[in-house]
């Protein structure tokens, strides 16, 4: 039954490569994010994201992009959360496995494309250096919406992306809410 499937699977991907209807590739770049809550610094924090994509085309302007990535966004607080009662500033480094589902929408020649969608993001990690009741301050999972432009040159592929959170990841109290937002830049290469 798995052989069967895979097989199915592998003849419609290259019967859609050999007709330019799909790519693969893979991302790396760069994101520039904050936490939007009172008790959050505001001030901009950098992190990393690696990932892969496909491309599936729709119609001439419409494509899917769906997107498998590993992000990084770093954060820092003040001590007013909730019952935690740690001195000073906290920092915190937040890995999530995100899943993008983007719809693309090229603009003239196709070089440069429009590009909206959802992200749902798994926390794979809460910094292990922070206090274990720290640990535990934020929610397993995170929901985003994405839009941006990327830009098309041959096999390489060049995105800016806007995100901002719709859930709340905060998970000690109901107070206040906790909300991911940023900016994402990066660079792909396409293989197919």
């Amino acid at each position: 039954m798995r052989v069967s499937f895979l097989l199915i699977v592998s003849v419609l991907l290259i019967s859609l490569q050999s007709n330019g209807q799909f790519h693969v590739g893979v991302k790396a770049g760069a994101n520039v994010n904050k936490v939007e809550d009172k008790s959050y610094n505001e001030l901009l924090k950098y992190g990393y994201m690696l990932g892969a994509f496909a491309e599936i085309k729709l119609s001439k302007k419409f494509y899917i992009q769906p997107e498998i990535q590993i992000n990084q966004f770093n954060t820092s607080f003040d001590t007013s959360l909730g019952n935690i009662s740690l001195p000073g500033i906290i920092s915190a480094k937040l890995d999530y496995l995100s899943i993008p589902i983007l719809l693309n929408y090229r603009l003239g020649g196709g070089f440069l494309s429009l590009q909206v969608g959802p992200q749902y993001g798994i926390l794979l990690n809460k910094d292990k250096s922070l206090a274990q009741n720290i640990s535990d301050a934020f929610r397993g999972d995170d929901f985003s919406m994405l839009g941006g432009i990327q830009l098309k040159a041959g096999a390489f592929r060049i995105n800016g992306r806007y995100f901002v959170g719709l859930s709340n990841i905060n998970d000690i109290t109901n107070d206040s809410k906790w909300k991911n937002q940023g900016f994402q830049l990066s660079i792909g290469l396409t293989f197919f």
